[in-house]
């Protein structure tokens, strides 16, 4: 295959135009900076936000519960990661992404009065949620107004390397998904857009790995990147997230059916929320997934069902049609081929596949140990990525006023560009597809990686790393799709890899979204964050973030 290269420059670059990058690119045009936006995907339809959303979070200090320092409290805790700092940058961030909302032509609801259609979910104290109609038009409404500002989106472009001049970063390297260009960009400052957590970690029931409720395109660069660059992660141990999915289908969270007053009931139509959360169904997601799990565990489901029948005519009608389908399309679709009414008849659930993360560290610029290098994912969901972006553009911008261009080192740069191509290399006898390595690392998880767990199990899956690991410079590709793919699955393959070790550290339950057996209750003395690094060689260690 004929190489060509390409090179660009900018004052800031952007990894990720979801939600997050969108902010982003945003803010850091707005403060003066030339702003490259990189995605693997197309800036109209990358990134989760991409299938649409139906909420916006945001507290407006207009009723009880539904300011600052309820924020601070929901948020800032030992556990979290997350320092004041990054908090009152989210809250800072809300009414100006609102804004930028409504001016690119997104529907926030209102109610008769004028104020906006808000809710109360995941187990938080006010009505933070803003209802959002017509959700799946918001990526689409988004990239015109960026494109409109002069930010220069970069898509098709899968960024493999992070590369710095001496402890700074001095830009990216990775190739056209499309086209096969390596391509290479120096610049000034860098912001992590591009997620906090990884899919393809775990099967579902229908077995296809790309049917998620996320974008499955997000596979642990994520955080891989950043660690291999210097940085360092918090709570890769259990930043793991699942969530509540129509059966068999990966829509998005249910989250309006939960905000709305959906009911979730056992095989025996029993409503069991109540014993896992106070808030029963509008509690903490892991408590949701954790208390289906464990009714499972007890025999009482599946089948599970959120049971919409007690909702007037009208709240039925505005979930089903205006609210769900703004996460997914084709919703109406599957209620439709399923015979759904939520008027009439409950939805079958079930606990859709896993997700892992972790959060990069960073001070209250959210600058990361690598200087030069913002994070934008702090905060999960559509607002806390497009808050948290915004702000870390907004920084970047700032700082890139202020230093001189770097320069790229040459020697790692040959190294770089012989790895990405690695996989184009391979042939003949011995070689294994991406598909067959990556199906590999979901059965490892599902087996001895899942929602209970213990010390004997994530040993066991860390000796089956170590065969699976032979099998890593023998994935072939045969076209740039399947070189995506391959590098897609060798950085889920590291990811998962290091999460093991880290959850190893971790020996208590009830801060994740998994138990452990041989450590059920609660540790006072764990009330605080894992700090994950690698060292020289690339193998991680661990300290706890007192």
């Amino acid at each position: 295959m004929e190489m060509r290269k390409r090179s660009y420059e900018s004052d800031v670059l952007v990894l990720g135009s979801s939600a997050a990058g969108c902010g982003a690119a945003i803010a850091a045009r707005r403060a003066g900076a030339e702003v490259l936006l990189a995605d693997k995907g197309k800036l109209e339809s990358s990134g989760c936000l991409g299938g649409g959303n139906d909420h916006f979070m945001a507290v407006l200090d207009e009723v009880e519960h539904d300011g600052l320092e309820d924020l601070y409290a929901y948020y800032a805790t030992p556990v979290s990661g997350l320092t004041r700092d990054h908090v009152r940058n989210f809250y800072d961030a809300m009414k100006p992404c609102i804004k930028i909302l409504e001016d690119a032509g997104v529907e926030l609801m209102h109610n008769p009065d004028g104020s906006y259609m808000r809710s109360v979910g995941f187990g938080q104290p006010g009505p933070w949620w803003i209802h959002i109609n017509h959700g799946y038009n918001v990526k689409p409404l988004l990239a015109k107004y960026i494109r409109n500002l002069g930010v220069k989106p970069l898509d098709h472009f899968m960024v493999t390397h992070l590369l710095k001049d001496g402890n700074r970063i001095a830009g990216c390297m990775g190739f056209d998904v499309l086209k096969g260009d390596v391509i290479t960009v120096r610049c000034k400052t860098v912001v992590l857009c591009m997620g906090l957590t990884a899919q393809r970690v775990s099967n579902n029931s229908s077995h296809k790995p790309f049917n998620q409720w996320f974008s499955p395109f997000v596979t642990g660069s994520q955080i891989m990147l950043p660690l291999k660059a210097g940085a360092s992660v918090l709570n890769l141990d259990i930043s793991d997230m699942a969530t509540m999915l129509p059966k068999g289908w990966g829509a998005p969270g249910m989250n309006g059916i939960n905000n709305m007053g959906g009911h979730e009931l056992n095989a025996r139509g029993e409503r069991f929320m109540g014993k896992y959360d106070p808030m029963l169904e509008n509690g903490l997601r892991r408590n949701q997934v954790m208390g289906t799990f464990q009714e499972t565990l007890e025999g009482y489901g599946p089948p599970f069902f959120m049971d919409m029948t007690h909702f007037t005519a009208e709240d039925a009608r505005h979930l089903q049609y205006d609210l769900m389908p703004g996460d997914k399309e084709t919703y109406l679709e599957y209620c439709e081929a399923r015979k759904i009414d939520f008027t009439r008849t409950p939805l079958e659930v079930e606990i859709g596949e896993r997700m892992i993360g972790g959060i990069v560290r960073s001070d209250a610029t959210q600058e990361t140990d690598v200087e030069n290098l913002f994070n934008g994912n702090i905060i999960h969901s559509f607002s806390g990525a497009m808050c948290l972006g915004y702000t870390a553009g907004g920084f970047a911008a700032h700082k890139a006023a202020g230093v001189e261009m770097p320069s790229l080192p040459e020697d790692v740069m040959e190294r770089c560009l012989a790895e990405i191509y690695a996989p184009l290399e391979n042939g003949g006898r011995g070689t294994v597809s991406w598909n067959v390595f990556e199906d590999g690392i979901r059965q490892i998880m599902d087996y001895y990686v899942g929602y209970q767990r213990t010390e004997g199990s994530m040993k066991q899956a860390l000796k089956s790393f170590e065969t699976l690991a032979a099998y890593m410079p023998r994935i072939a590709a045969s076209t740039l799709r399947e070189l995506m793919r391959s590098h897609e699955s060798m950085e889920l393959f590291r990811l998962c890899r290091c999460y093991v070790q880290a959850c190893m550290q971790r020996r208590e339950s009830g801060r994740a979204m998994y138990r452990r057996a041989d450590y059920p209750d609660l540790d006072p003395a764990l009330a605080k964050c894992l700090v994950t690094r690698l060292d020289g060689s690339g193998t991680p260690f661990f300290h706890w973030n007192d």
